[in-house]
């Protein structure tokens, strides 16, 4: 096995309350959108693509005005994050060290553009992790991105690590196998291997993994 690939939000952090918080500000921007979010709307929408959001949470603006809104949003969003005191799961930082002098450590999310630097700068991980890329870059489907990583790295075995369902889907679509952050946002049915927290990758054989799910 050459490499593991990461979700961000329920995976490798959770940073809910601060996209809330940085969207509610934004939003005062906008005199006519009168909705203010909280963390138990935004939890369902974490891990879905940008253009699904915000069509679950503002259906009453047109296309056009859904796209202007999200640009600023994001742009709010990303710059706070940036310093946030996000939720950062425990051993992350000590277990993606670890890992990464034993695989190549790839971020493929759903996010917009400038998300997952935002996670690094903020976390301070970049060092560890040899690429990435997100809807926001490539407006593709997370499978296909997941996919596109890895030819442009010439990876041939790999795993995803994931919290929803929809990152159970992209992993089928791409043909990697999935191991299941049971401790993040989604609930995924099916029988994958499950973490129920970060650290627990330390403790999985990744060579048996594939052996068993992919003959490899």
């Amino acid at each position: 096995m050459e490499a593991i690939i990461f979700d961000v939000d329920g995976t490798l952090w959770d940073a809910k309350d601060e996209i809330v918080y940085s969207w509610n500000k934004a939003l005062e921007g906008w005199p006519s959108v009168k909705k203010r979010l909280t963390g138990e709307m935004m939890t369902p929408e974490l891990g879905k693509p940008m253009d699904e959001i915000m069509d679950d949470l503002f259906p009453e603006l047109s296309p056009e005005e859904q796209e202007r809104l999200a640009k600023d949003l994001y742009r709010v969003e990303n710059k706070w994050v940036e310093s946030a005191p996000c939720h950062i799961y425990e051993g992350l930082e000590e277990t993606i060290r670890e890992l990464s002098g034993r695989y190549q450590l790839m971020i493929v999310s759903n996010s917009q553009a400038g998300y997952i630097e935002a996670f690094l700068k903020n976390t301070g991980l970049g060092e560890y992790f040899v690429d990435h890329v997100c809807f926001g870059d490539t407006e593709i489907p997370k499978g296909e991105n997941i996919r596109l990583i890895m030819e442009r790295n010439q990876i041939k075995d790999a795993v995803y690590v994931g919290d929803t369902a929809g990152d159970a889907q992209a992993c089928r679509l791409a043909g990697v196998p999935m191991i299941y952050a049971a401790y993040g946002f989604g609930n995924v049915e099916g029988d994958y291997l499950t973490i129920q927290k970060f650290t627990d990758l330390l403790k999985i054989d990744f060579e048996q993994l594939m052996w068993k799910t992919c003959g490899k």
